[in-house]
């Protein structure tokens, strides 16, 4: 605002751009109207598929990537082997995609983008639903579909035919009007189908956030002949959603009495794995009598809604370290891990001895079911153990066991010892096979290969939501379903006199949605019109 000399108010000049012309741009938005713009966009379902494909995309590292939570010895190995890009992968939670901060950014932001975008729609498509067909256009020549026909009825007649015949074909009508004309409308399960759609997507994305928040999921390591009770202190793995106590693990325990691999040994899949089978003695809670129960893979052991799992297996060869007096140091099978497919199998047996009995003894193993010793070293050959050997190599000194850290079960911790030699200078090795006794250098004891049993490895979860997730899976292709076969379509029928004075019918269509033949079915209700005007006329002659 400017003041003139004499003291009146000019109006605000006008805005001018660089050149001097007028400024066409509009003016700034306030902070209000940006923030509901922003709201418009971020509920639009433009912005709920980006982020439903950006959920997808987030989901393959899971998939490609060894989960934490599903397979801590895969994740173990690929750390082992990939040191450097694994502390890339820790950086962005890429071992534990589906509780990374990130990911669970865009989970939310689609689930708010949904809800905010169908809650709007279901409100106009209801207003949609109650309102009253549209009026009827003056010239339904002109429209996509349309059939004309003469009979001797008054319009009165032809509009009661109308009514009925499209009421019959499941239309929704509108009172006749005093043009002589029949307004209907179909196919408004189409939206109805599309909306169910995008609202069974948020009922998904609830159960498996409900799942998150209340379920868990574990993985324990059972030889054979082992037992396994249910509390958080015996899982090897362990984790759980926010919302998840350790009161709602079921109190049961488990026994493996018997664990089979079976392994393809002919044609094209040789020693590709054939069938894994536990058979476990099953306590549901503590005073029950046990029970004989079979876990297969995709076949869970159901407790109560936690489920029981195999996930991988492998062989624990046993051994029996005795000192130099014979006397048992250690004994009973070690868990090694398989490094391929041929169950070529790596682990650790530590001996802690006290201090004044001598150094702690620490063995390195590698187990072969098949072993075959060629060119290139001993190697298994299929995973079955048709010929077990272990070889190993054993150090000496302090375990570093009572050091306060944690360690690996199945690795040594070198820093602390020194590796036995042999006369020769050389560093001690031994091969052995199921029976074997070899005596550590200096006499300093004894080991011996006892034989081997099998481990398997139970993944042991609940998932909360998993019901009302399926649930959702079915209302979402219900909806869908709908959504891609009804058509959404409006039909008008009216009456007039042509210069004769006979009642002209026009019967026309016009789509709102794509596909069908709307051509036929205006044909069919023109003639279903034609067909109840002759009935009457010809009921009324009777």
């Amino acid at each position: 605002m400017t003041w003139t000399p004499e003291g009146h108010v000019d109006a605000e000049p006008a805005r001018t751009d660089s050149d001097g012309g007028a400024d066409k741009r509009p003016p700034a938005l306030s902070l209000g109207e940006f923030l509901r713009w922003a709201w418009r966009q971020f509920t639009s379902m433009r912005v709920a598929l980006i982020l439903l494909f950006l959920l997808a995309v987030a989901a393959i590292p899971g998939s490609v990537i060894p989960q934490s939570d599903v397979d801590p010895l895969a994740v173990r190995d690929f750390r082992a082997r990939n040191p450097g890009l694994s502390e890339w992968y820790d950086r962005f939670s890429l071992f534990d995609v589906y509780s990374a901060p990130w990911f669970a950014a865009i989970y939310l932001a689609l689930l708010v983008s949904l809800v905010g975008c169908i809650l709007p729609r279901s409100w106009q498509h209801f207003t949609a639903m109650r309102a009253k067909p549209p009026r009827t256009p003056s010239r339904l020549s002109r429209m996509p579909a349309y059939r004309s026909f003469t009979v001797d009825a008054p319009s009165g007649e032809v509009q009661a035919a109308a009514y009925a015949e499209l009421r019959g074909r499941r239309f929704r009508v509108a009172d006749p009007r005093d043009d002589g004309s029949v307004a209907a409308e179909a196919g408004f399960l189409r939206e109805t189908g599309n909306l169910v759609f995008h609202l069974s997507l948020v009922v998904v994305l609830l159960a498996v956030a409900l799942g998150g928040l209340f379920g868990y999921r574990g993985t324990v390591l059972v030889p054979e002949g082992s037992g396994f009770s249910n509390s958080i202190v015996q899982y090897d793995n362990f984790s759980s959603g926010s919302l998840f106590e350790a009161t709602d693990l079921p109190p049961f325990s488990l026994q493996v009495d018997r664990f089979v691999m079976e392994f393809i040994d002919a044609g094209s899949q040789i020693g590709q794995a054939d069938n894994y089978e536990a058979t476990v003695s099953f306590v549901p809670e503590p005073g029950a009598e046990a029970r004989t129960e079979t876990i297969r893979v995709n076949e869970p052991l159901n407790v109560d809604g936690t489920l029981i799992h195999i996930l991988n297996p492998g062989y624990a060869p046993a051994f029996t370290i005795r000192n130099a007096d014979r006397e048992i140091l250690a004994e009973g099978p070690v868990p090694f891990l398989p490094q391929d497919d041929n169950f070529t199998s790596t682990g650790v047996v530590k001996v802690p001895v006290a201090d004044d009995e001598g150094p702690d003894l620490g063995i390195e193993g590698v187990f072969l079911p098949t072993a075959d010793v060629g060119q290139n070293g001993p190697v298994s050959i299929f995973p079955e153990p048709r010929n077990p050997q272990v070889f190993l190599t054993a150090f000496y000194g302090d375990l570093g066991l009572n050091s306060g850290v944690a360690q690996s079960i199945y690795r040594l911790d070198k820093d602390g010892l020194e590796q036995f030699e042999d006369s020769d200078g050389e560093p001690f090795r031994a091969a052995l096979a199921a029976g074997d006794t070899v005596e550590l250098p200096d006499g300093s004891g004894f080991i011996t290969f006892d034989g081997y049993v099998s481990w398997v490895n139970l993944q042991i979860s609940r998932n909360s939501g998993k019901e009302i997730a399926l649930a959702g899976a079915l209302l979402a292709v219900a909806g869908l379903a709908a959504s891609l076969y009804v058509r959404r379509r409006r039909l008008w029928v009216r009456a007039g006199t042509d210069d004769e004075g006979r009642t002209v019918v026009e019967v026309a269509g016009l789509h709102r949605s794509e596909g069908g033949n709307l051509d036929d079915e205006v044909g069919a209700v023109a003639e279903g019109v034609h067909r109840r005007l002759s009935k009457d006329q010809l009921d009324e002659e009777t």
